[in-house]
């Protein structure tokens, strides 16, 4: 487990936490005061809120949001998960890839992942109006680079009782991700921005010439 974070991976952390806090010094679940600006919202005309007292407010897609949205986070579980898995991997990475290309590389697949959300819903959600947030996007392109630079390293799978090269727990993982958004099961999640961050993110460590070694077995 890691104990000593490089700067890009503890600032991401300490920025996903910091605002996690003013969500709820702001009551922004009921205020919308960050989620209005900052959260991720579907393309198309505003929607006007009522946010009591007469005051409505226009929401809608910002450019902006392409980035925000990554550091807010819709509850304790959600924001615990993200950083577990920032926090795990995020370091190592880095350090393999230094500073610089881990920065373009995180914020390409959260980017890549809200873009993902984007299209998915407006093409197959157009009448639906609803934000999205969370560093998701990018923690599942950590994820794929995890199993592009350490195939073998054996990660867990609940409800898998034994530890599987990390390979396979990505492909399981990203197919799992790929039949629950098609089946629309486990709703009130985004698993297309999941995939499409874990696809930007192969695609770009292809760019740079990572290549996953022969296999020998498991």
């Amino acid at each position: 487990m890691p104990t000593n974070l490089p700067p890009v991976t503890r600032n991401l952390l300490i920025a996903n936490v910091l605002v996690f806090a003013l969500q709820y010094l702001l009551h922004d679940e009921t205020t919308l005061a960050l989620t209005r600006w900052f959260a991720l919202w579907p393309f198309g005309h505003d929607l006007a809120v009522d946010l009591g007292g007469g005051d409505i407010a226009g929401i809608g897609f910002r450019p902006w949001q392409l980035v925000t949205y990554g550091f807010m986070h819709g509850g304790i579980m959600h924001i615990l998960l993200n950083m577990y898995a920032l926090y795990m991997f995020g370091g190592l990475i880095e350090r393999v890839m230094g500073t610089r290309r881990f920065v373009i590389y995180y914020f390409v697949c959260l980017i890549a992942a809200a873009v993902a959300q984007l299209a998915v819903q407006h093409f197959f959600e157009p009448d639906r109006m609803y934000p999205t947030v969370g560093a998701s996007g990018a923690v599942f392109g950590l994820l794929g680079a995890f199993a592009m630079l350490f195939p073998r390293e054996k990660l867990m799978m609940i409800p898998i009782p034994v530890g599987i090269p990390a390979w396979l727990f990505v492909t399981l993982y990203g197919a799992a991700e790929l039949f629950f958004g098609v089946t629309g099961t486990l709703s009130g999640v985004a698993h297309f921005a999941h995939l499409g961050g874990l696809a930007a993110g192969l695609a770009l460590l292809w760019a740079w010439g990572v290549r996953l070694p022969p296999r020998h077995g498991f």
